[in-house]
């Protein structure tokens, strides 16, 4: 579904992803672990096209989006549901107009339409009846929640969720994580997870990269990184306190 081959990304000159390749199998959670400043974000970014690649391929469904022309890559979006790390609301728009807004910029839809689909995203983030309430009135872990709804409200085959517990006290984070496994199963999609937290990487990732200094460095399921005696895991991660 999404393929990495050799990209490398210089930001102000700094050398940010080193001929980094990876791959993400259709309909599979695929998490990107590594701590802040490695590059997590700019792989995201770079999936969806909001940067280029200085040089390398990145593929999505065999398609190079490199070289795809602006009105090209702005219809191939469509396919992407995106999770910001903040969230990203507009504070002037309540709930239900937040999650809509996708639908009515680029879908035509009648307004009946618009409002029976967000509902539906809305129970399926456990936020029925919070339609009226505007961000100010969210907790921290409801206006993920919402940014979540409105990231799926188009039913997108790629969700990429953009470090989902930032923020979040323990407790609220885990919900996120059952949230997140809930989706995988209902919709159906492939999602990219990137973060720097172990326990939410092990909790939800069907497969599991580790980058540091711009590469894929170990790949695995979560019980195989959990066994692994390479040094490269061992070193990056202590994987006897990631429980099953």
């Amino acid at each position: 579904m999404i393929r990495l081959e050799n990209v490398t990304k210089r930001l102000l000159g700094k050398l940010v992803l080193d001929e980094m390749s990876l791959h993400v199998r259709r309909s599979e959670t695929y998490v990107i672990l590594g701590p802040s400043g490695v590059g997590k974000s700019v792989t995201l970014k770079l999936i969806i096209g909001l940067m280029k690649p200085d040089s390398g391929r990145i593929l999505i469904k065999g398609n190079d989006i490199a070289g795809m022309n602006r009105r090209r890559l702005f219809e191939f979006r469509r396919m992407f549901g995106f999770l910001f790390q903040s969230g990203a609301l507009i504070n002037w728009l309540n709930v239900f107009d937040n999650v809509a807004l996708p639908l009515r910029e680029e879908r035509k839809m009648a307004e009946d339409q618009i409002h029976d689909a967000v509902l539906r995203r809305l129970q399926l983030v456990d936020l029925e009846g919070t339609e009226e309430m505007m961000p100010d009135q969210l907790s921290g872990g409801m206006k993920k929640r919402v940014a979540i709804a409105r990231a799926i409200i188009t039913n997108p085959e790629i969700i990429l969720y953009d470090e989902p517990r930032t923020g979040l006290d323990p407790i609220v984070g885990e919900t996120i994580n059952q949230l997140i496994l809930r989706l995988q199963e209902k919709l159906n999609a492939t999602s990219v997870v990137v973060t720097h937290d172990l326990h939410s990487a092990f909790k939800v990732g069907n497969r599991i990269g580790l980058l540091e200094k711009g590469k894929i460095i170990a790949e695995g399921t979560p019980d195989e990184l959990r066994r692994s005696n390479e040094p490269a895991v061992r070193k990056f991660i202590d994987v006897t306190a990631v429980k099953p």
